[in-house]
């Protein structure tokens, strides 16, 4: 194989895991690194759709149950992670595959660091505007001078709101044109799995349905009673916050499974949104033989 990584990406229920799995058996002397920012907490199993043991079927896989469901992980400190994952796969001369939906973490961990330029008397400004006025006086103002972006970019999202006036700002530019093309740390090929919309649809309903089946509420009541102060991202994690509605009575059990079914659809779409953009996956059709295609791909490789 030519190159150092095989990244395989794709929407939520696409498949990932199952053709991570399938390829690093198939190549041999394979280890995956997970890049789902909710797989990296303990005891979050169940609404992560984590691999039991048996499922992985023997291949080594890495940053996965790392964190207290309490405790932040910074983008930053998440690169040094996966670094150091990658130098233990290599110096056992085995190669390294990637699998997962998080695209800030899979763009930490693939792509060189290169940040639009920054102002921290402009950013405190608009900090102070966010107090006085609210999150969606900042956000129509972002609709006003880049709309493309602000469809990005939900109004709740202050700190990206934020971050995008402040780069249309300083470079005139749009806020997505302001940023570089990014460039692979290490010679890299991502292999994305396309599936027609109504197929995922489907997908994502049976498997929201199977996590409420397969006791994610008693999973998120056992969340609460260890950890009473959830960390942000664990907090707002899709399904965790729909169970932890439906056990403060909140939401019904209908209720909870059809919201956690549109917001993962919903998520699912800005997967795409983002990874549609990178010219440099090599996207494969769902109904394909994946685990042939994709092996082709990496011998042309």
């Amino acid at each position: 194989m030519s190159f150092e990584i095989v990244s395989v990406v794709g929407p939520t229920a696409s498949g990932k895991s199952d053709l991570a799995i399938s390829l690093a058996l198939e190549l041999g002397g394979c280890e995956i690194i997970n890049t789902d920012s909710m797989q990296l907490y303990r005891g979050m199993d169940i609404g992560t759709a984590k691999l039991s043991e048996s499922e992985m079927r023997g291949v080594p896989h890495h940053l996965i149950s790392r964190l207290n469901p309490d405790s932040e992980l910074s983008v930053v400190e998440y690169r040094e992670l996966f670094d150091e994952a990658v130098s233990s796969i290599q110096s056992r001369g085995h190669r390294v595959v990637t699998v997962g939906g998080s695209t800030l973490y899979l763009s930490a961990a693939l792509d060189e660091m290169n940040f639009a330029p920054t102002d921290l008397e402009l950013r405190g400004q608009l900090e102070v505007e966010l107090q006085e006025q609210g999150s969606l006086k900042l956000w129509e103002r972002l609709r006003s001078v880049d709309p493309d972006a602000a469809n990005k970019i939900p109004a709740s999202n202050a700190r990206r709101v934020i971050r995008a006036l402040e780069v249309i700002a300083l470079t005139g530019q749009a806020y997505n044109a302001s940023l570089p093309e990014p460039v692979y740390r290490r010679s890299t090929l991502q292999i994305g799995i396309a599936v027609p919309r109504e197929v995922l649809i489907e997908r994502i309903e049976r498997r929201v349905q199977a996590m409420w089946r397969g006791g994610l509420v008693e999973e998120v009541a056992g969340l609460l009673r260890d950890f009473p102060k959830l960390s942000r991202t664990a907090k707002v994690a899709i399904g965790y916050q729909q169970a932890a509605q439906q056990l403060a009575g909140e939401l019904s059990e209908d209720e909870a499974i059809a919201q956690t079914i549109q917001l993962t659809t919903r998520y699912a779409k800005k997967q795409m949104t983002w990874l549609r953009r990178d010219s440099r996956i090599k996207w494969l059709d769902f109904s394909d033989d994946l685990p042939k295609a994709a092996l082709e791909l990496i011998r042309l490789g």
